[in-house]
C-alpha cells in the first residue's frame, strides 16, 4: 500500500473515532468501540508507518485544543500514547518534542486533563530519551519477568460472579484468556524484548529476518543472557539525568553484534530485503487469571498467593499472622510498659553506668530502657484512600503503578489489577470485599506495604427480549446504573469499555473452540488489555454501612452497600388507587407507620436534624445519582468529596396517605423525595420491615425492625481509636483530637475520571 493510500486510511479512521465522540447516540451501536480497536490493528499490520498516525492524532490534538473541544482531548492523547507504546519504531525526535510541547500546554486545564496530560508527558520524556523503556517495562512487569533493575510485576485478577454471569459467558471468556496466553511463553515475550530493543535503536541497519532466526534457535539460558543484557543497557540509560543516545546506541549495537556476530552486522543478505521491512513485534497482552467468586475471603486470598506464590502458608483466618519480608503481622503501635517506675525494681547490672565514650551511653541518654517502644512513621502516615499511593488522582510515571514507598525503606513493586464483570450485585459483593481487606490493614499491615490495588469494572448484563418493557416499567430494578454513571462521567469509558457487553453476549454464543494452537486476535481481549493499562484515573464511590436491628434489645448486624437500600414492609401490598375501606376490626390501611430522623444534606454543610412520622410501604436509598455527573458527589479526589460534602444518598419514600369521604376511607400513595447523609428508619406499629442490599436477593434482611445508615468511616487501628475517643492507656479521659475519620471510598479506574 502506497504511503499517500495508508495516510488517508488512517485519516478515515481517525475520523471516524471522532465522529463517534460528538454523536451523543451513533446510529450504528453495534459499530461501537470497534473504530479504535481497528485503529490499532492497522497500525500492527504496518509498523513502519506508525509515525504517519502519530503526526495524524497530533494534528487533530492541536486543533481540538484551538477550537476548545475537550472532550476529544483525552481519548485522541491516550490513543497516541498507546501507539507509542506498543509501535515505537521509527519516531523521530520532532514528533517526541512535539508531542511533549502539547501535554505541557494542557498543564494550565483544569483536571482531569492537566492530570491525564502530566502523566503522558512524564512518560514521553522517558520514551524520547530512550526509545523502546515503555514497550520494555510493560512487557517485564506484565509478564512477571525477573529483572533486579527493574523488579515491579503486574497481574489482572479478573473476577466473574458463577451466580450472576451465565455459565456460556465464564467458559467463552476463560477459553480466549487461555488461547491468548498459550502463545505468551517466557521464552517468546524475551525474544519480543531484545527483538523490539534492537529493531527500535537500529532502525535499517537491523537485520530482522537474521535476529529473529538466531533468536528462535537459542537455548533459554542464551536468550535470558542477552535480555537481561539488554534491560540492563536500556534501564541503565533511563536511569540517568542526561540520558545520551549515542551511549545507548553504541552499547545495542555491542549487544547485536555479539547475537549475531560481525560478519552478519556488515554484510547484508539481498534475500532478506523484503522481510525485513520492520515486521509487526507485538505487544503481549498482560498475564489474567480466570476466578470465580464463590468464596468471601477469595480477594484476600488471591493477593497474598500473588505477593508469595511459592508460599505454603494454610489461607485461613489465620492469615494476619503472616510475615512479609521481615515485617511481622503484628503492627502494634505501642508496647506495654514494664517499668514501674520504682528503682528498686530494677534488674540487677541496670546500676553499673557503661563506658562513657561508648555509643550505649549514647543511646541510653536518648531512650527511655524498659519504657513505652514507637514505631516510627512517616509524619504525615495514615491509611490511604486507596492503595496507589498519596490520596487523590492516581498518577502513573512510565512506571508500573504505586511505585512510590509507603513506609521507610519499603517499595511497592506488585500491582493488582482486580478486574470484575457484571451488574451492580457483583459491585456489591465487591464493596465488600474492599472494605474487608481495608479493615484487615487497618489492625495488621500485610499488604498495604506491598502491594498497589487498582480495580476496574466492565459492566456484564442478562440479554433482554426484543419486547422486554423498560426496567422502572416493569418493577425490575437496573443492575446497570453505576456502569451508566461510569459512561456519563467519562465518555472514552462510554465508547471504549461500555460497548463490550454486546460482544461478551455474542461470543458467548458461538460454539466454543478447544485449539489453542490457533492463531488469536481477540477483539474483546484486546478492549480489556487497552482498559487495565490506559485507565488510570479513578472515581472514587463512597461506601455506606447500615446497622440492622431485628431486636432492639440485641446487638445490631452491620453491612456495607455501594448503589442501593431497598425497604419493603413485610405481608403487605401496595394500595390502589380509590381502594374500598377495610372492613371494622382489620388493621387501618397497608404499609408500616414508620419514625425517620435525618440529617438534612445542605450545601451550607450545616447540620439539620429532621424527625417525621408516617405510614409507608417501601424506601429506598440510592447513593447512584441518574443525573449529569458534574458538580454530585463522587468527585475524583476522596479528599474533595470530604470537604464539599457533597457526598448523599437520594431517599425515595412511598408514602400512604389516608383520606376521607362520603364513600368511606381511601388510601393512595404519593412519591417523596429528599437528601440526606445519614437516616435512621423505625417501624412503630411492630410491622416487620424486609432489606435488600445493592439490589442483590442474596443480601435480603427480613424481620426488621430499625435501621441506620451513613457513610461508612474509614478503618482505624486500635491506637487511632483511642487516640480519637479521649482516652489514654489506663481508661482515663485526656484531651480529645478534634480529627475525625474520614468517609471510605472505593475507586474504580476510568480514562479521564470525571469530565466537567
Amino acid at each position: 500500500m502506497e504511503s499517500s493510500d495508508v495516510e488517508l486510511d488512517f485519516q478515515r479512521s481517525v475520523q471516524a473515532v471522532l465522529r463517534e465522540l460528538n454523536t451523543p447516540a451513533p446510529a450504528l451501536q453495534s459499530n461501537q468501540g470497534m473504530w479504535r480497536w481497528s485503529l490499532h490493528k492497522k497500525v500492527e499490520r504496518n509498523p513502519g508507518k506508525s509515525s504517519v498516525l502519530i503526526r495524524i492524532l497530533l494534528r487533530e490534538l492541536e486543533k481540538a485544543e484551538s477550537e476548545d473541544m475537550r472532550h476529544v482531548i483525552i481519548p485522541l492523547l491516550l490513543t497516541l500514547m498507546y501507539v507509542l507504546t506498543k509501535q515505537a519504531t521509527g519516531i523521530t525526535e520532532d514528533l517526541y518534542h512535539r508531542a511533549y510541547t502539547f501535554c505541557t500546554k494542557l498543564l494550565t486545564l483544569p483536571a482531569p486533563y492537566s492530570t491525564v496530560a502530566l502523566d503522558c508527558a512524564i512518560r514521553l520524556k522517558t520514551e524520547a530519551a530512550v526509545p523502546g523503556t515503555l514497550y520494555q517495562r510493560t512487557v517485564i512487569a506484565e509478564q512477571n519477568l525477573m529483572s533486579e533493575l527493574y523488579p515491579y510485576q503486574e497481574r489482572v485478577f479478573l473476577f466473574v460472579d458463577p451466580e450472576l454471569v451465565s455459565p456460556s459467558v465464564c467458559s467463552a471468556l476463560l477459553l480466549e484468556i487461555e488461547a491468548a496466553q498459550e502463545q505468551q511463553t517466557p521464552e517468546a515475550c524475551m525474544r519480543h524484548v531484545v527483538s523490539h530493543a534492537l529493531q527500535t535503536a537500529l532502525g535499517d541497519s537491523c537485520h530482522t529476518g537474521a535476529l529473529n532466526r538466531k533468536l528462535q534457535a537459542s537455548s533459554r539460558r542464551v536468550l535470558e543472557y542477552y535480555f537481561h543484557a539488554v534491560v540492563a543497557a536500556i534501564e541503565q540509560v533511563a536511569s540517568e539525568d542526561s540520558p545520551s543516545r549515542l551511549g545507548h546506541l553504541e552499547r545495542l549495537e555491542e549487544i547485536y553484534c555479539s547475537l549475531l556476530g560481525p560478519a552478519a552486522t556488515r554484510r547484508r543478505c539481498v534475500g532478506d530485503l523484503l522481510q525485513d521491512r520492520l515486521p509487526s513485534i507485538p505487544l503481549p497482552s498482560p498475564s489474567i487469571s480466570f476466578h470465580l467468586w464463590t468464596d468471601q475471603e477469595q480477594l484476600w486470598k488471591e493477593l497474598v498467593l500473588f505477593l508469595h506464590p511459592r508460599s505454603q502458608l494454610r489461607l485461613s483466618a489465620d492469615l494476619e499472622a503472616l510475615d512479609l519480608q521481615g515485617f511481622r503481622a503484628d503492627w502494634n503501635l505501642a508496647r506495654v510498659s514494664t517499668d514501674s517506675g520504682i528503682e528498686r525494681d530494677l534488674p540487677l547490672g541496670s546500676d553499673e553506668p557503661p563506658d562513657p565514650c561508648s555509643s550505649e551511653m549514647e543511646r541510653a541518654s536518648l531512650q527511655r530502657k524498659g519504657g513505652i517502644k514507637k514505631r516510627v512513621w512517616p509524619p504525615d502516615f495514615s491509611m490511604p484512600g486507596s492503595w496507589d499511593g498519596p490520596p487523590g488522582l492516581h498518577r502513573r510515571t512510565g512506571r508500573p503503578s504505586g511505585d512510590g514507598g509507603l513506609l521507610p525503606g519499603v517499595s511497592r513493586v506488585h500491582t493488582a489489577r482486580v478486574l470484575v464483570l457484571g451488574d451492580d450485585r457483583m459491585l456489591g459483593r465487591l464493596a465488600q470485599a474492599y472494605y474487608r481487606l481495608r479493615k484487615r490493614e487497618a489492625k495488621k499491615f500485610c499488604l498495604t506495604p506491598r502491594l498497589s490495588l487498582q480495580l476496574y469494572y466492565i459492566s456484564v448484563l442478562a440479554p433482554q427480549s426484543p419486547n422486554a418493557q423498560d426496567p422502572e416499567a416493569s418493577g425490575k430494578p437496573d443492575l446497570g446504573e453505576l456502569a451508566s454513571f461510569l459512561g456519563r462521567a467519562d465518555p472514552w469509558y462510554e465508547s471504549t469499555v461500555n460497548t463490550l457487553c454486546p460482544a461478551i453476549l455474542k461470543l458467548a454464543q458461538m460454539p466454543p473452540c478447544f485449539d489453542t494452537s490457533r492463531t488469536v486476535d481477540p477483539f474483546i481481549l484486546d478492549v480489556i488489555t487497552y482498559y487495565v493499562r490506559m485507565g488510570t484515573q479513578p472515581i472514587y464511590f463512597p461506601l455506606y454501612k447500615v446497622k440492622i436491628f431485628t431486636s432492639l434489645s440485641h446487638d445490631p448486624t452491620e453491612d456495607i452497600f455501594l448503589t442501593e437500600l431497598q425497604m419493603k414492609t413485610q405481608d403487605s401490598k401496595s394500595p390502589k388507587e380509590g381502594s374500598s375501606p377495610r372492613r371494622k376490626g382489620a388493621p387501618e390501611g397497608t404499609g408500616a407507620e414508620l419514625s425517620m430522623c435525618y440529617q438534612k444534606a445542605l450545601l451550607s454543610h450545616r447540620p439539620q436534624e429532621v424527625t417525621v412520622s408516617l405510614r409507608a410501604t417501601g424506601l429506598v436509598l440510592k447513593a447512584i445519582p441518574a443525573g449529569d455527573p458534574e458538580g454530585i458527589s463522587h468527585c475524583t479526589s476522596p479528599k474533595a468529596a470530604s470537604a464539599m460534602d457533597y457526598t448523599c444518598l437520594h431517599v425515595t419514600v412511598t408514602e400512604v396517605i389516608k383520606s376521607s369521604n362520603l364513600a368511606g376511607r381511601s388510601f393512595t400513595t404519593a412519591t417523596n423525595t429528599f437528601r440526606t447523609s445519614s437516616i435512621q428508619v423505625q417501624s412503630q406499629d411492630q410491622r416487620l420491615l424486609t432489606l435488600c442490599l445493592d439490589k442483590d436477593r442474596r443480601r435480603t434482611f427480613r424481620d426488621v425492625v430499625r435501621f441506620e445508615a451513613g457513610p461508612c468511616p474509614e478503618p482505624c487501628s486500635r491506637a487511632q481509636k483511642s487516640k480519637m475517643s479521649g482516652l489514654n492507656s489506663h481508661g482515663q479521659k485526656t484531651e480529645k483530637n478534634t480529627a475525625t475519620l474520614s468517609p471510605l471510598s472505593m475507586p474504580i479506574n476510568t480514562f479521564s475520571g470525571i469530565i466537567q
